[in-house]
């Protein structure tokens, strides 16, 4: 008889369940968006639109990444001379890896090529992308609960927009006591079997916080967040939908929200979705809002496409090699 105490071997999901998982929500997704779209009808709709919103719809979202290097720049500068070009460039090669490769693997590469350029821990590095990221959620949801208390949206929605601004807050927490109070940080990290790259984690973060660029940077992450609703309120005006600022601000809310985790490539399919699903909370026709969901996905994507391409050039690396070497920098890590 064997001992009760033994360890059975743990069944791993197959390496293919999680892809073909994220393709199946997406294909789902994309499903329900246009079925029963009358292509002959509502498509020519999006050729008419004048290309004067386009333009301006595809140069502010271009133009927020500007920002978001700007702002990884601010983060980093504690830490190393991080310049704005480099920190952009890096932020293309992610977003152009993040449109053809599903789960946004693009975090680690940008990651991994500024560690590279800057000479500094690859650990440190993605620290600063986490700190990005909890930004972004602190000023979404806060953004979010307030606007929903001047536009009308359902209860739900609000009470789930309350709930989330609790837990992001909680992290934000978390976070400024790494970032200002580092020896409580060391102490909780010191038994960790990770405890050598938690250290350069912890004394990154610190330098961040304690530095006269972090407010800036923190103004920088609500300007990259505001430009944002400009190419959607670009593309509502070519379209012609009369829908004030307020509500397209939650339809990019609900649409950064919603396609958080990790999906397939460009998050195509949970994109539409969730374009789709806020435009319907303000009443508009399934047909006219999978239009605009699809004419906004070719202005955001499109443009990230070649411009990631030519920032991939730049490095003279392929992805593949970029993907090995922030695998390997990520294990060396921990």
């Amino acid at each position: 008889m064997a001992s009760g105490s033994a360890a059975l071997p743990r069944r791993k999901l197959p390496a293919w369940f999680l892809p073909a998982l994220g393709y199946g929500l997406s294909a789902a997704s994309l499903i329900w968006v246009y079925w029963g779209f009358d292509w002959k009808h509502d498509l020519p709709k999006l050729g008419a639109i004048h290309w004067g919103w386009v333009s301006f719809a595809i140069a502010s979202d271009v133009g927020a990444y500007f920002i978001g290097g700007w702002r990884w720049s601010l983060l980093l500068r504690p830490v190393a001379p991080a310049g704005f070009l480099r920190s952009t460039q890096a932020i293309f090669v992610g977003l152009f890896t993040n449109s053809i490769l599903p789960f946004r693997p693009g975090e680690l590469l940008r990651g991994y090529l500024q560690a590279r350029w800057l000479e500094i821990p690859y650990s440190v590095c993605l620290a600063s992308v986490a700190v990005e990221r909890i930004l972004d959620g602190v000023l979404l949801v806060l953004g979010f609960y307030a606007v929903t208390l001047f536009v009308q949206v359902p209860g739900y929605l609000r009470d789930g927009s309350l709930a989330l601004a609790v837990l992001v807050g909680i992290l934000a927490v978390l976070l400024g006591i790494v970032m200002f109070h580092k020896h409580h940080a060391h102490a909780a990290v010191a038994r960790s079997r990770w405890a050598a790259m938690l250290w350069h984690v912890v004394e990154g973060l610190h330098e961040m916080g304690n530095s006269r660029t972090f407010p800036a940077a923190v103004g920088a992450s609500a300007l990259y967040l505001a430009v944002q609703v400009l190419p959607i309120y670009a593309l509502a005006r070519g379209l012609k939908l009369d829908l004030p600022f307020g509500a397209l601000a939650v339809v990019l809310m609900v649409l950064r929200i919603g396609t958080v985790l990790p999906q397939a490539p460009g998050n195509v399919g949970g994109f539409q979705f969730f374009t789709v699903v806020a435009l319907h909370l303000f009443h508009v026709d399934k047909g006219v809002a999978a239009g605009f969901a699809t004419l906004l996905f070719l202005v955001v994507t499109v443009p990230l496409l070649v411009g990631g391409a030519v920032a991939v050039a730049l490095t003279g690396l392929r992805i593949r090699d970029l993907q090995h070497h922030a695998r390997a920098g990520l294990t060396r890590s921990v």
